[in-house]
């Protein structure tokens, strides 16, 4: 016969299990659930840090940052779940720095009128750049508002203007 059938047979308890119940009891058996406990406890720790230091980088309202912190602090890994659902998309640093990039696009676009040759700044009612002489515009026949070379009516008094503006050269000085 085997020897674990021998020496269960041996053995005067009628409980099979009783030296998985032993386990239980032993010392190592409560190490092992201290450590649980202290693990569990890092773990819950770490997690309502980490969305403390999330939210710190995506909201900049210290109410909501509170709110997002107690959140991590009072559900734990649960929190961590709830705040990555809920969390704003994006950094604060990359909001400002896209809102940073839509004012010099704006910028950009509002930036004053140049001189097509020279590159010098010039005002909407420039005719002729003042640096290099090259001529920006042409005056209405009518009212003797400056008009663009591209449109077709004067927008001051309504007048007919694409045909009677002589045409614009590149080299035309005045």
């Amino acid at each position: 016969m085997p020897h674990w059938i021998l020496a269960a047979a041996a053995s005067s308890d009628s409980n099979p299990f009783q030296s998985a119940l032993d386990f239980f009891k032993s010392p190592t058996w409560h190490f092992i659930t201290l450590m649980g406990y202290f693990l569990f406890a890092v773990l819950w720790i770490a997690c309502a840090y980490w969305v403390f230091k999330d939210a710190r980088r995506r909201v900049d309202d210290k109410i909501i940052l509170a709110v997002c912190a107690l959140t991590g602090i009072v559900f734990g890994p649960l929190g961590l779940i709830v705040y990555a659902i809920v969390r704003p998309p994006a950094l604060l640093a990359d909001s400002r720095e896209q809102e940073l990039e839509m004012r010099m696009m704006e910028q950009r676009l509002a930036e004053e009128s140049r001189c097509s040759f020279c590159k010098t700044p010039v005002r909407d009612d420039y005719l002729v750049c003042p640096t290099c002489a090259r001529r920006l515009r042409a005056t209405c026949v009518s009212c003797g508002k400056p008009v663009e070379p591209s449109w077709r009516v004067c927008p001051y008094c309504e007048t007919d203007v694409h045909g009677a503006m002589p045409p614009v050269s590149v080299y035309d000085r005045v």
